[in-house]
């Protein structure tokens, strides 16, 4: 039986074992990478061109706050004038590049955010010295009576 073939069996067993590098057991036998780059693509869609169709009305909390005159009391944001302020980019007059612009540069800052978080605290493997010190047999205890 070759790898794919384990794979798929295993799958259908439903054990959930990792075969082969990068191919996950149990999503049909589709590798990670191909995944994650389907999910980047479609995020960069969604915030490139789909968001240019989003509503332009206020949001539910937004609503809210104005109905109850809580947004009289709002001030302007610390980073209101930053290049990216109101899910716009500075100096780009086209609105729907503008937008589709800052959409783009948030999902590459999330990205690159999320994976450093990943990359730190990912499982790294033990250290040589403490592999050999944990795979060494323990020491026999001393049996011998006490004079």
């Amino acid at each position: 039986m070759d790898t794919n073939a384990n794979a798929n069996a295993n799958a259908s067993a439903g054990t959930g074992t990792a075969v082969g590098a990068g191919t996950a057991v149990g999503n049909g036998g589709r590798s990670a990478r191909t995944l994650w780059v389907v999910g980047v693509v479609l995020a960069l869609v969604l915030a490139g061109f789909v968001s240019f169709y989003a509503s332009s009305s206020p949001d539910g909390l937004e609503k809210v706050a104005a109905d109850h005159g809580i947004d009289e009391k709002a001030e302007e944001h610390a980073l209101g004038n930053s290049p990216l302020a109101d899910y716009r980019t500075e100096d780009v007059d086209d609105a729907r590049l503008s937008g589709g612009l800052a959409g783009v540069v948030g999902v590459g800052a999330t990205l690159a955010v999320g994976t450093g978080v990943f990359w730190l605290v990912r499982r790294r493997p033990a250290a040589p010295a403490a592999r050999n010190a944990s795979s060494a047999p323990a020491p026999a205890a001393d049996t011998r009576p006490k004079v």
